[in-house]
């Protein structure tokens, strides 16, 4: 994304510590690291698809929460073909034919949307925008959106603005990303276990370092109850009752809405608490520090605020800073005395209490969550305790532990509010956190081998960048790439081996125009004697050269040099990002080839393989036809030209407006490749000049290019004339 070695901001790899390392190595690994661009805006194909999503009937889809999935069934099929069509959304009449392909694409995401994704669990919408919050920590992830279209269809189903979809610069995996670091190491309180993986990916060994006091902290078996008002019951009842002997709870939820569900219990049964979830995200510090003091209730989504420390009795230096603000001399000396022995007197009390009580209302799918918020209770030797109340409505069970021995106990003659509390059962939904986790270690394993057939040829691309930027000439480089093209030319339409009149000469002759640049009669080449494809790869090879040489002459060395990298880099860069989505659509289908009995990695190897090879030999065809094509010109930045030799044009693709390349560079647009105007227009645009009528000023306003001479003759631009803003 950077032209030299200067932008660039990253220094060379060497060693990296990683903090919470297995909340980065591990739970975001499941997604890739990418870089986007906007695309064109889609707003009102994404309202009209979610305004028909919402007619539909959950008969009309299965779901999978696992897969997190939705496919529609047959009956929901001819429904959505009959409400595209009447939208006008459909070309033809299947839902499945190539022309829709677009359509099923956002089709699907918006089922997504209005399905799995819900308000308050899996995102907010804080002032019109939609933010994702993070399923390990509940807190909110500014800037981060889902990639695919999928943000664009929550954003649609909210009905808050719109932003346009991005299209990937450039990606890759959290795997890829730190396997670059020649050392790597990081801590955490909640690796063990995760090792196995760690090591498999990363080849890390986990090593555990014993606490620096005795743990006192009791883990006391899970309860179980029937359903979650049940359950729901049982936690409120359990926190009036610890809370009024003055023992602290720290009440851990997975969700915004199970939090504000359980505050509004509590509210209702009079019980003063505060809540901590990712509405609430400036005032976590203060609202963990001070959670251990005498009877306080506190209610955090997930790990939420796990970089306070939480202290029993209150945080000494957080209520100085806050009571004290600005209060100096003696008087200040008094009041810091005076909440030093609060605090001290107030750590005892808790303490005889039981110390800090956390409180799990449901198990994650993850135990190094559940174990990141039993470890907030115990530090230093503290007493406390930790105990999980579950229900076979939580997510967990419903999803996967649906045939377990233990919900076939749950429906057996439970009486109402009573629970179930064996180690057993505690073994048994760890088993159920285990599947999960090698699931998603599967996942996790599977993206980084299809990125790792990526990572291979990312290498290559950015090495060459590299290469060029480093490089003070590259003129070498663009001469083999043009006698490639020249090669490839002939080798198309005048195939060794064969007879002169089979060749397809009026291909050649458009290839040599279009792609060389050359104005050559080739028509007559096959009637000469002794002529052979190698001899006309000669001749093109020599007329080219002398062509590029006479238009480097027409400027400065250094800047034919700028020239010549740009055009290489911007090349390499636009086919590059077309490559990323390509190789992105073949990995969302390349599964299917498994009906073939084909193993669909194998497979997905070979055809990204040929794709990059293919996206080489493109690179070297647009190199060699935009500078063979490209008239340049160096302008006076003192002074106007009396005469322009041509006229340039450069439609913004953002704004649409007709730009003037500057400063005698000629400059590429968005995509990579020079506009079409740039292609010798100028006789083209004389001839429309005369006719503009001299008197007719609106005409000029309307017809006249910004960058094309005033028909005043003033000699000027007209955007610097009578075009003026």
């Amino acid at each position: 994304m950077k032209y030299s070695r200067e932008q660039m901001v990253q220094r060379p790899f060497n060693f990296a510590v990683v903090d919470e390392v297995d909340s980065v190595l591990i739970d975001e690994a499941r997604t890739p690291l990418i870089i986007s661009g906007p695309t064109d805006d889609k707003s009102e194909l994404y309202l009209a698809v979610d305004a028909m999503v919402k007619t539909l009937d959950p008969v009309d889809y299965d779901v999978d929460e696992k897969q997190k999935s939705v496919i529609l069934t047959e009956d929901g099929t001819e429904k959505a073909e009959r409400a595209l069509a009447a939208a006008g959304l459909l070309e033809g009449e299947n839902l499945y034919d190539y022309e829709n392909t677009q359509v099923v694409h956002h089709l699907n995401q918006a089922l997504r949307a209005n399905v799995i994704y819900r308000l308050d669990t899996d995102y907010i919408v804080r002032a019109g925008k939609v933010v994702i919050i993070d399923e390990f920590t509940g807190r909110m992830m500014d800037g981060r959106r889902w990639s695919d279209g999928l943000h664009q269809a929550v954003e649609a189903k909210e009905g808050v603005q719109i932003q346009p979809e991005n299209q990937t610069l450039a990606s890759v995996t959290f795997q890829n990303y730190f396997r670059m670091y020649p050392r790597l190491s990081g801590m955490t309180g909640t690796a063990a276990t995760e090792a196995s993986e760690f090591y498999d990916i990363y080849k890390l060994n986990v090593v555990e370092i014993p606490t620096n006091q005795p743990v006192l902290r009791k883990d006391v078996d899970d309860e179980f109850y029937k359903n979650a008002e049940q359950k729901f019951k049982a936690i409120v009842k359990t926190i009036r009752e610890t809370s009024a002997k003055g023992q602290p709870i720290l009440v851990g939820t997975v969700s915004i809405e199970k939090s504000e569900m359980l505050s509004e219990f509590l509210t209702n049964e009079g019980v003063k608490h505060v809540v901590l979830n990712a509405r609430y995200h400036e005032q976590e510090a203060q609202i963990v520090e001070q959670a251990g003091r005498l009877g306080a209730v506190t209610i955090a989504t997930n790990m939420a605020g796990r970089g306070t420390d939480i202290q029993l009795g209150g945080n000494f230096e957080a209520r100085v800073a806050r009571e004290l603000g600005e209060l100096e001399g003696d008087e200040r000396e008094t009041a810091i005395e005076r909440i030093k022995a609060e605090v001290l007197a107030e750590r005892e009390a808790v303490r005889a209490a039981g110390g800090l009580f956390v409180l799990g209302t449901e198990r994650h799918e993850s135990r190094r969550i559940d174990n990141q918020l039993r470890g907030r209770s115990g530090r230093q030797g503290d007493p406390g305790l930790s105990r999980f109340y579950l229900s076979l409505d939580d997510d967990l069970l419903r999803i996967f532990g649906q045939q377990t021995m233990l919900s076939r106990m749950m429906n057996s003659g439970l009486e109402e509010g009573e629970a179930i509390v064996h180690p057993w059962i505690s073994k048994a939904i760890e088993t159920a956190q285990k599947k999960v986790e090698a699931r998603n270690y599967d996942v996790r394993k599977q993206l980084l081998q299809y990125d790792d057939v990526m990572n291979d040829q990312r290498k290559v691309v950015y090495e060459q960048r590299a290469d060029i930027m480093d490089s003070e000439a590259v003129g070498d480089v663009v001469i083999d790439m043009r006698h490639e093209t020249v090669n490839s030319i002939v080798a198309t339409n005048c195939p060794a081996g064969s007879y002169p009149e089979q060749w397809n000469i009026a291909g050649l002759g458009t290839a040599v125009r279009e792609t060389l640049g050359l104005d050559l009669d080739v028509s007559g080449w096959p009637q000469e004697a002794a002529i052979d494809p190698e001899i006309i790869v000669d001749r093109l090879i020599a007329a080219s050269d002398a062509m590029m040489a006479e238009k480097a002459a027409g400027v400065s060395p250094e800047t034919w040099i700028d020239i010549e990298k740009n055009f290489l880099l911007q090349a390499l860069d636009h086919h590059w990002k077309e490559h990323l989505a390509t190789l992105d659509a073949l990995r969302q289908v390349i599964h299917l080839r498994a009906y073939a009995q084909k193993t669909p990695l194998n497979e997905y190897k070979s055809e990204a393989f040929a794709l990059f090879e293919r996206m080489l030999v493109i690179v070297r065809e647009d190199v060699t036809r935009m500078l063979a094509n490209a008239r340049f010109q160096m302008e006076d930045s003192t002074s106007e030209p009396a005469l322009p030799n041509f006229v340039t044009t450069h439609i913004d693709p953002f704004t649409g407006e007709n730009d003037a390349f500057g400063s005698g560079m000629p400059r590429l647009d968005a995509f990579g490749s020079l506009p079409p105007g740039m292609l010798d227009i100028a006789s083209a645009a004389t001839a429309e000049l005369s006719e503009v009528d001299p008197e007719d000023l609106e005409e000029w306003l309307r017809v006249v290019p910004r960058n094309a001479l005033c028909p005043c003759g003033s000699g000027k631009k007209f955007k610097h004339c009578h075009g003026a803003l």
